[in-house]
């Protein structure tokens, strides 16, 4: 048996790694942990509720708008009220270019680098050689698409500022709807980028994704796990929030169900925080770091759904709206992203048709003295759930359920792997000096573990570490 450390996993940081365990060319086991802790959950403690849209925004750079929307509808949820039309439809389309933005970098930065064959010059080298598929045509075709998503990417993330007045940490998002009204002018060059954004979409990202899994067709057999996934629902039709375009669900075995958030539970005996007398629930969750635990390896906490590891992201999403419903493979998430991104951008554009020049915003409201708030959304990655208690005006309690929370998270209470430890079960390895397929496998996910872990140590039993 052989032993083999990835890390970083997201070619952005290093705050997360992967410890597997290889027999006879096949991974047996597999440990993922979070290695970093900043505490934004204590950070909250006393502070203004309306203050949360903005410092959790500062969990993650490349998906802070949904922590500020979801901030916002739990304080929305704890002081009964809901935002103008206008500022739901504003609310949206910062969101969807957020969304564009991620996944068109994650499909060209972060993926697509497994499998081309790039040119022989920083930052390509050192890297992976082997197993690269694609005909130089078609592989010289994508890796121009890549430099050109660089571009398109830069256009989303225009997009956002357009309307949330920078990015990342956008500040048009807030408790009570949206903070600018949007002029002529502003609506024109956002539709314009836009329309550039689903072009590109439209001509090369889906066709790339295309040609890359008719190359790599093996991958629709990697990667695989039980059919379990969740999603919380993902931009509001209306201000009353009566549905979402992505609508919310858990799936168990292939069945779809209601979602019921009592269900909900944390577990945290492979995690660094202190023992408690069973799982909890976020509405009543704790954060007590304890680093020295006995059999911890990660600060990522383990949700469960139902006692469930649950998996989630765009083919979650997909697959609970029934617009894709071929398989749950390392492929078929990669495929699910860029099909979403083309979703995203055409309803983007009907939203653009429903603003209304002179249409409310806000609503004004008094922050509630005692309340409580839950604020849920879909996400990049997949389901995000802010969990607010307010007491005497200030924030008494405040709980965050990342994404990356669920695919990433390691055992739990009953010694259960995670959804990305469930994938990595029986993958082949065709070279373990150059273990290509771990990070195919775990890139798919699109791991963003700076949003569920935050503190670091320089002590490590980690071993061999390969980039």
């Amino acid at each position: 048996m052989k032993k083999i450390v990835i890390g970083p996993l997201t070619r952005a940081n290093n705050s997360c790694a992967v410890e597997v365990t290889v027999e006879d060319k096949k991974v047996v086991d597999a440990r993922c942990s979070g290695i970093f802790f900043r505490g934004f959950e204590l950070i909250l403690q006393g502070k203004d509720p309306q203050d949360a849209a903005y410092l959790t925004e500062r969990i993650c750079g490349i998906c802070s708008s949904l922590h500020g929307a979801a901030a916002s509808y739990a304080l929305e949820d704890a002081a009964g009220i809901r935002p103008p039309r206008n500022a739901n439809i504003l609310r949206n389309l910062i969101i969807g270019a957020d969304m564009l933005q991620n996944h068109i970098r994650h499909q060209y930065l972060f993926s697509l680098v497994d499998y081309l064959t790039l040119p022989e010059r920083a930052p390509f080298v050192p890297g992976y050689t082997k197993d690269k598929r694609l005909k130089k045509k078609k592989n010289d075709a994508m890796v121009q698409n890549m430099y050109l998503a660089l571009e398109i990417s830069r256009l989303a993330h225009e997009m956002v500022a357009l309307l949330g007045g920078k990015a990342p940490f956008p500040h048009g998002i807030l408790a009570g709807g949206a903070t600018v009204p949007p002029s002529a002018d502003v609506v024109m060059n956002f539709r314009s980028k836009l329309q550039k954004i689903n072009r590109f979409i439209q001509s090369q990202m889906v066709p790339d994704v295309y040609i890359l899994a008719e190359a790599y067709s093996d991958y629709f057999e990697l990667g695989q796990r039980t059919p379990n996934m969740l999603e919380y629902g993902l931009f509001p039709c209306t201000e009353q929030d009566r549905g979402r375009y992505f609508p919310g669900g858990a799936m168990l075995n292939g069945q779809i169900q209601k979602l019921d958030l009592a269900l909900i539970k944390e577990h945290t005996a492979r995690s660094w925080y202190a023992a408690e007398s069973g799982p909890r629930n976020p509405s009543g969750g704790q954060t007590v770091p304890e680093r020295e635990k006995e059999d911890a390896y990660s600060w990522i906490k383990a949700p469960r759904y139902s006692g469930v590891p649950l998996e989630g992201g765009p083919l979650a999403r997909l697959w609970i709206k029934g617009d894709y419903r071929k398989g749950i493979s390392t492929m078929d998430r990669m495929i699910a992203r860029a099909l979403e991104a083309q979703k995203i951008g055409a309803l983007m554009e009907s939203w653009l048709d429903e603003l209304e020049p002179e249409g409310r915003i806000f609503v004004p409201f008094e922050v509630p003295k005692n309340a409580e708030g839950i604020g849920l959304t879909g996400a990049m990655r997949g389901p995000l759930g802010h969990w607010l208690r307010i007491e005497n005006g200030r924030i008494a309690q405040y709980q965050i359920i990342t994404p990356s929370a669920w695919n990433f998270s390691p055992r739990d209470n009953q010694n259960c792997r995670g959804p990305v430890e469930e994938a990595l079960i029986g993958i082949p390895i065709a070279d373990e000096k150059q273990p290509i397929e771990i990070g195919r496998v775990i890139r798919a996910f699109d791991i963003c573990s700076s949003c569920s872990t935050h503190l670091i140590t320089t002590r490590t039993s980690i071993g061999e570490i390969m980039i």
